[in-house]
């Protein structure tokens, strides 16, 4: 039985319901689980694997609540570089059409070791776009290999242009064919139990690109399997004006209707809330990926988000896809939950109380285990995953943030982490991958990017 041991952190912020610090903290786990932790004087001397945390501040993984791992493919395309979404979606769909098992397998290794870098070690990923040879598969056997956390979405589009939807037709499938496959993904990869790796999620795109009858099949499935629902919803001003056109509701009226609401629902971005809706969803405990750093490139506007919080809404932070985002970096995201939610409160009306540095890394971290249904990471406890991360406290880029250290970690932009470790493995040491070839995939990535855009 394998055990770790991480000692003499600087602090060790453990997220749980006392919020308790420790310093000079320590942690000790058995097999990829937290045995004990508290003072580094109070627990074991000795491990398989010890950890010199002198100097870093320590606290749980962050939980990633929404990507499109396939997107870092297409960062900064230059005629979606100035677009709103619908635009730039017409832009990407032909692009994203011609991707291959090959160019999910890179796309998803660039994704995880950039979430790594930046202290993610568990994102639910939805790709919603299946062409060629492409699978869900594929990208499941790259993140067992990077021993990443991953919930994995079955994502899909049936409706296209000629049918009244936003992609091409030949982006979209056949709904019988998607469920069919859904089924077969559950069989082969979905895994229940406390301390999974891999979880399947059933996520159809969004209003505008899948039938009625697909979400209302879609979230049958899904309870049937015991497994959660996931989708885009009021993301812009365009799709709520696609919702009241084509169905008389607007998106949450519409979703509701459809058996989308509830603890085994979340939603990325939700912008575009009425105050109402947003009680209805607080009230059946829907969750909600907020994404800031992507709804401010697509000028897609400012979330709700101190009102969702309050509502009763799970809220938890997602990077949104590399290639509206254009980065896999969840230190930013929180960074940029916090300072956008100060500007709301600011220039719009009844957005509620700044956010504080310590909400936001609540929300990175407990909040993103709470929306995707894990009651095993985000927190650092007992019996809980060996998920955390170390930040060092005595870089540049703290330099005079010593009176409140763990604020320091947003109000300071820090690039990278310096120490990852998921159920007990080390992912990253001293700011680098370890066992990533980083130079020979970024060459294999950069060359799928380009032959993707090359016709």
């Amino acid at each position: 039985m394998a055990t770790l041991l991480l000692r003499h952190a600087a602090l060790l912020a453990t997220f749980d319901d006392a919020d308790r610090v420790f310093e000079d903290g320590a942690l000790f786990a058995r097999d990829g689980v937290i045995e004990a932790l508290g003072a580094t004087t109070a627990l074991p001397g000795t491990a398989d694997e010890i950890i010199d945390a002198n100097g870093m501040a320590v606290l749980p993984g962050f939980v990633c609540a929404h990507h499109h791992f396939y997107q870092t493919l297409t960062r900064n395309v230059p005629a979606a570089q100035d677009t709103e979404l619908f635009h730039w979606l017409e832009v990407h769909y032909p692009i994203w059409s011609r991707l291959d098992a090959q160019a999910i397998r890179t796309s998803t290794a660039v994704a995880i070791a950039e979430l790594m870098l930046s202290g993610c070690t568990t994102a639910a990923d939805h790709c919603y776009i299946w062409p060629n040879d492409a699978r869900v598969d594929d990208e499941i056997a790259v993140a067992r290999r990077m021993g990443f956390r991953l919930h994995a979405s079955r994502g899909a589009m049936s409706i296209g242009k000629s049918r009244g939807g936003l992609p091409p037709d030949g982006a979209v499938e056949d709904e019988a064919a998607i469920l069919a496959d859904c089924e077969r993904i559950a069989d082969a990869y979905h895994d229940a139990q406390r301390f999974a790796m891999t979880r399947i999620v059933i996520a159809p795109c969004s209003p505008f690109s899948v039938s009625p009858e697909l979400m209302r099949a879609s979230a049958q499935l899904a309870r049937k399997r015991g497994l959660t629902l996931h989708t885009h919803l009021c993301e812009t001003i365009d799709e709520e004006r696609y919702c009241l056109e084509r169905y008389a509701q607007r998106p949450v009226e519409f979703a509701q209707s459809l058996g989308w609401s509830g603890m085994d629902v979340w939603f990325a971005h939700a912008i575009h809330m009425q105050r109402e809706e947003i009680e209805r969803l607080g009230a059946s405990g829907t969750g909600v990926a907020h994404c800031p750093t992507s709804n401010m490139r697509l000028g897609s506007g400012v979330a709700p988000l101190r009102a969702q919080i309050e509502s009763g809404m799970r809220v938890g932070l997602g990077v949104d896809g590399s290639a509206s985002n254009d980065s896999s970096n969840m230190l930013d995201e929180a960074r940029h939950a916090m300072l956008l939610q100060r500007l709301a409160r600011a220039v719009l009306p009844g957005q509620g109380a700044m956010l504080t540095a310590h909400e936001a890394l609540r929300l990175a971290t407990r909040g993103g285990a709470s929306v995707l249904g894990r009651d095993d990471v985000g927190v650092l406890a007992p019996n809980m995953a060996a998920d955390f991360i170390g930040i060092r406290l005595d870089g540049i880029e703290t330099a005079g943030g010593v009176h409140d250290p763990l604020a320091s970690l947003l109000f300071c932009r820090i690039p990278r982490v310096d120490l990852t470790v998921i159920a007990g493995k080390i992912k990253v040491r001293d700011g680098t991958l370890v066992g990533v070839d980083v130079p020979a995939l970024v060459a294999k990535h950069n060359a799928a990017a380009s032959k993707l855009l090359a016709s």
